[in-house]
């Protein structure tokens, strides 16, 4: 029988470099599966990626993966927040919680030309300008006020926290039968609107509680109208602060 020639080249033959690929093939399964051990899979993140990775394909907003609605915040961001953590895992505290809450309410109801949100030391505040809720000078509820009011109740509802109701106006003087100064004006449109919400809607009268302060805590200079719309607003605050709650 003809014996079989050795290599000359003193290489490898044409099937031996199989060999090896396959051993850095199972290197490389290991070291990733070692990788996967040794992480914890973060079940939201994963979705978020998911639903933006199919909103991106659909053509909606967002100019990448990694950027999907930096502003508008629909989808998470890959290594951005999520709901109730931050970026580094560190978590939102309840005030951060409830102002994302009612900011998505106010978008989602397409109040953001009625209702501006405030982050306040005690909690947040629904702020509404005075004309959306009441005509001048006067602290009776307009009609077309009450739609939005019982809104805005969907959102009280869905919290336990308790709610200040506060009215303010601008620095003009009043001086009425019914209302001899912008105390008694400011105080009298917060306890209407708390009555709305227990007498009309059937919250809870103690978690409420109404508050004048007249023209004494301005949010602008009353040295314009627009200033001094500004002022005149009611504020509806969810408190948060453990110190308010007491």
């Amino acid at each position: 029988m003809a014996r079989k020639k050795k290599n000359s080249g003193g290489g490898l033959r044409g099937d031996e470099w199989m060999a090896t690929y396959a051993d850095t093939v199972t290197l490389l399964l290991t070291f990733f599966v070692l990788l996967y051990s040794m992480s914890s899979v973060d079940a939201e993140k994963t979705k978020g990626i998911a639903n933006a990775f199919v909103s991106m394909m659909s053509g909606q907003s967002g100019d990448s993966l990694m950027q999907f609605n930096l502003y508008n915040g629909e989808v998470p961001l890959i290594g951005g927040e999520t709901e109730d953590r931050f970026e580094g895992g560190e978590e939102l505290t309840d005030q951060q919680k409830m102002f994302n809450t009612i900011k998505e309410f106010v978008h989602n109801n397409n109040l953001q030309d009625v209702v501006e949100i405030v982050d306040d030391e005690r909690g947040v505040a629904m702020q509404l300008r005075d004309n959306i809720l009441f005509e001048t000078s006067s602290s009776d509820l307009r009609e077309d006020s009450k739609a939005i009011l019982n809104q805005l109740n969907t959102i009280i509802a869905s919290v336990s926290n308790p709610i200040l109701i506060e009215g303010h106006t601008d620095n003009r003087d009043i001086n009425t039968s019914r209302f001899p100064s912008n105390w008694e004006l400011s105080a009298d449109r917060a306890v209407n609107v708390v009555r709305y919400f227990v007498e009309v809607l059937g919250q809870d009268p103690k978690r409420f509680s109404a508050t004048g302060y007249g023209e004494f805590q301005p949010v602008a200079p009353n040295n314009t109208y627009e200033d001094m719309a500004k002022n005149r607003r009611v504020d509806i605050l969810i408190v948060t602060s453990k110190g308010e709650e007491s």
